[in-house]
């Protein structure tokens, strides 16, 4: 079932986007070269409990980290660990806070250093897709407009969607209706005020298939291409969306 946020519900949702926000511009400004992705975990966990949310992912349906970080050939659901980031990786991270029972969701992909044009244009073509998207999300409009703004972009530039993950509905739960492919699918619907959706391109320099590392959570290029995710919450009014992470 669609669920419609209330003005209320939504004003909730916004705090807790500013406040996740404010821990995706920490994380931006301490990954480098050097650090264990585990230092990353460190940070959400300290930043969420200062400022007072919960980070989404930790235990959700098991997971075990506060944030999922994924590097090069990695999509998404990355575990942080004792893995030391280097000069010219490639590193995604994602983040959820939880706050008075609402979500927010967002996700960005940095270079460490010099990084190849490849992955720079890989990184970009990810970013303009999702802002793409999002300029199609407005009251009334087809949730494939979305879906056929972020593919057409991506494709335009030489790379391709993941299709076995999407962006997804959010609110009261991480995950709600409706999902929020990247590519153009069959079903459809029409986007109605106060819909708080995920839009998350998830962007791979060679084929869009995918598969899954041993540790059964951590998302890889099929070909061992490099991935870039970036991801906001937005919330639908009558003329655009409102990002709210």
């Amino acid at each position: 079932m669609l669920i419609i946020k209330s003005t209320e519900e939504i004003a909730i949702m916004r705090k807790c986007g500013r406040i996740l926000a404010a821990i995706l511009d920490r994380l931006r400004a301490e990954i480098r070269s050097g650090i264990k992705t585990d230092y990353l975990d460190t940070i959400v966990a300290e930043e969420s409990e200062r400022r007072g949310v919960i980070p989404s992912f930790k235990n959700y349906r098991g997971f075990p980290a506060n944030l999922c970080v994924s590097v090069n050939d990695e999509i998404v659901h990355g575990i942080p660990g004792a893995r030391i980031l280097e000069e010219g990786d490639i590193v995604s991270v994602d983040v959820g806070a939880r706050l008075d029972g609402f979500h927010t969701d967002a996700a960005i992909t940095v270079g460490l250093g010099q990084i190849g044009r490849e992955a720079e244009e890989l990184i970009s073509a990810t970013e303009v897709a999702l802002k793409a998207g999002i300029a199609q999300a407005r009251c009334g409009v087809s949730l494939t407009n979305i879906s056929s703004a972020i593919q057409h972009y991506v494709e335009s530039r030489g790379f391709s969607v993941v299709r076995e993950y999407t962006g997804h509905g959010l609110g009261r739960e991480l995950h709600e209706d409706p999902q929020v492919p990247n590519f153009v699918a069959g079903k459809d619907l029409l986007l109605r005020r106060g819909m708080t959706l995920a839009i998350e391109p998830m962007v791979n320099a060679g084929d869009w298939r995918t598969k899954v590392a041993p540790n059964q959570w951590t998302v890889q290029t099929a070909d061992g291409s490099l991935s870039a995710h970036f991801e906001h919450t937005i919330a639908i009014g009558d003329d655009e969306a409102e990002i709210l992470a």
